[in-house]
């Protein structure tokens, strides 16, 4: 009787006879789009002891292999994730510093004095302990050293010892006496910054920036003025070629191209060319510098054309294969390509996290509130392959993640209340937008950066802790910048790697280029959702909740993504805005290289799954087959300078 009486009890609140409970074992509810307080009845419903007993045997059995509180679809009909099968390789180091002083050089003491004061610097990293001998001595050079080893200074001191140096004194109506190519305008900024400090002593020599976004009328001017080191990107500096009649070259002694393959990836190659016969129509002779953290098969071909018997300098304690600029044919080029081993900083640890589609999204922001809400104090980089993608993620993580103090519970209330930082950057904005948040972001010590690659190259940004790379780079070359802009002189840094399932392979590609990651698990990951009580299930009358089991972690994950498709479906706006980054990402993804379809197949994604990790609730419909604009290596044409 006491039995009966408890089952009716339970029973009664919800009104459910026996014989319905049957249906709450279907998952079609939640991808139809169910609300957060739908799972919870069901979940609060599913929990009562009694109803069990009129299950029929058969029923019974199968519920004991089942969680015994329903979650959504996400975690239903996943594939499995592979065990990452991958050698352990030697990787390739590079000893960064070196105890030598910059007062062992022959530089003016003044300069000495401002490497020193200004910028800070004592010692010699072995890139500048090699290379600015030789470019005191006139040589040409092409240099290959990982990113963030202080290629800029590298070149830059002794470009000023040699200008400050010069028997008649620098005027600035004399104009250029020295040219450095750049791949990107925030890289020409941080450039331009450098240089202006080394000048700090001599005023006399002027420095100036000409970057795509800003008006023509006011680099006319300053370019009629003068300016005697002259930093741009190729694609505004053919402008000015073709339009400017008061820019001319028949004083410039140095051409310097930093970052040379990033420029021959942006599509730069015929640009580049228009450059050096204008250099070369008012003055042959010059001396040229090289620079980059890979070499590639164009960075050779442009070596060839541009540099005089030069000195090939490559910093690594393994010998590698550094191609001959004046000697390699196409073909070994391209051997040497495919075989070349990439220095990573001793400093920075690498990790690999594959993450089923469905679970993409709240695993990144489950991520993110770890490493910067609960550890703190971190500053993180995350790539994503089309301008769409960053716009949209950057809109949905801050309305979710930032918006809304964190529910005051016991056993959390010692932790304080961290506000999220949100910056995003592109090549489709404006300038004068992307010049502010890039030094946002230079400033501050904290924050999350979502952007494309403009951001991967050469960008010298401090204290940046954590590099996240949830598309996967279209090459190890793009990898190595990618994570380069962490642990940048000697300083300490970690990557993160997302795949899905089936781009597991991509591991094994980067272990081929001695370059070693090691995995992360993404339960771990979720798992710091349980600190976040803003994602827990809520079940009225019931005391005891799950504590840290796998089961509470699915729950909350569930929690999160119900939030993110409740704002991505809260209007008819913000489903087309999901579905635009969707098929930005689609176009992206059809553009891997051939020699890794293999990994990254169109056909090998769940259309239905990638949809979740958009917020989607099912898969669209009406895409096109038409690439986006933002679309990765489409997204900057060359107009976007």
């Amino acid at each position: 009787k006491q039995s009966g009486a408890l089952k009716r009890k339970l029973q009664s609140p919800h009104g459910n006879p026996p014989v319905k409970r049957k249906r709450k074992l279907s998952i079609n509810t939640f991808r139809k789009g169910a609300t957060e307080a739908d799972r919870r009845q069901e979940g609060s419903s599913s929990q009562k002891p009694a109803p069990k007993k009129q299950l029929t045997d058969k029923q019974n059995e199968s519920q004991k292999n089942k969680p015994f509180i329903k979650t959504s679809s996400l975690f239903k009909n996943n594939p499995d994730i592979p065990e990452i099968h991958r050698k352990e390789v030697q990787q390739v180091q590079e000893n960064v510093f070196t105890t030598d002083s910059f007062s062992q050089l022959d530089l003016h003491p003044h300069l000495v004095s401002t490497i020193n004061t200004v910028l800070n610097i004592c010692s010699m990293t072995s890139v500048q302990k090699q290379t600015i001998p030789v470019l005191l001595q006139g040589r040409d050079a092409l240099v290959r050293s990982q990113t963030g080893s202080g290629k800029t200074l590298a070149y830059g001191i002794p470009l000023v010892q040699s200008l400050q140096a010069m028997e008649s004194k620098i005027q600035r109506s004399d104009g250029p006496y020295a040219l450095v190519l750049v791949p990107t305008r925030e890289l020409a900024l941080q450039s331009y910054e450098t240089i202006q400090k080394l000048l700090k002593p001599f005023t006399w020599i002027v420095p100036g920036v000409l970057m795509g976004g800003e008006k023509r009328k006011s680099e006319k001017a300053r370019l009629r003025k003068g300016i005697n080191i002259l930093i741009s990107t190729p694609g505004r500096l053919v402008d000015h070629i073709k339009s400017t009649e008061c820019i001319h070259f028949h004083r410039t002694q140095w051409l310097i191209i930093d970052e040379a393959d990033r420029i021959l990836d942006l599509g730069f190659e015929k640009d580049v060319a228009v450059i050096l016969n204008a250099l070369n129509a008012e003055r042959e002779t010059r001396q040229n510098v090289l620079l980059s953290a890979t070499l590639t098969e164009g960075v050779t071909r442009l070596a060839d054309i541009s540099l005089n018997d030069p000195v090939s300098i490559s910093i690594a304690d393994e010998t590698q294969r550094v191609p001959e600029p004046a000697s390699q044919t196409d073909s070994s080029s391209s051997k040497c390509m495919e075989q070349e081993n990439f220095a990573v900083p001793e400093t920075l640890q690498q990790y690999v996290m594959v993450v089923p589609s469905k679970l993409r999204l709240v695993t990144l922001a489950a991520f993110i509130l770890q490493k910067c809400k609960f550890e703190k104090r971190h500053k993180m980089i995350i790539f994503f392959s089309s301008c769409e993608q960053v716009e949209f993620y950057h809109e949905l993580l801050v309305k979710v993640l930032s918006g809304g103090p964190e529910s005051e519970q016991p056993g959390h209330s010692s932790l304080p209340s961290v506000s999220l930082r949100f910056l995003r950057l592109h090549g489709d904005m404006e300038q004068e937008e992307r010049t502010e948040v890039f030094q946002e972001f230079l400033k501050s010590k904290t924050g999350i950066l979502l952007c494309t690659d403009v951001a991967a190259r050469g960008l010298d940004l401090p204290q940046v802790t954590w590099i996240v790379q949830y598309n996967a780079p279209a090459s190890p070359a793009e990898y190595i910048h990618r994570i380069g802009r962490t642990a940048r002189i000697g300083c300490r840094g970690s990557s993160l790697l997302v795949l899905a399932p089936s781009e597991a392979g991509y591991v094994s590609l980067l272990a081929a280029h001695k370059i070693n990651v090691s995995e992360l698990k993404m339960e771990k990951v979720l798992a710091s959702l349980l600190k976040d009580d803003r994602f827990k299930v809520h079940r009225p009358g019931s005391k005891k909740c799950c504590g840290k089991s796998p089961q509470e972690v699915r729950e909350r994950a569930t929690v999160l993504q119900t939030k993110f498709e409740n704002l991505v479906h809260s209007s008819e706006g913000t489903v087309r805005w999901a579905k635009k980054a969707l098929q930005s990402f689609l176009c992206a993804y059809t553009t891997y290289p051939r020699e890794l379809k293999h990994i990254f197949h169109i056909k090998s994604l769940h259309l239905g799954h990638v949809a979740k990790s958009f917020g989607l609730r099912d898969a669209p419909q009406n895409l096109t087959a038409l690439p986006t604009a933002g679309s990765k290596r489409k997204t900057k044409p060359k107009p976007k300078r």
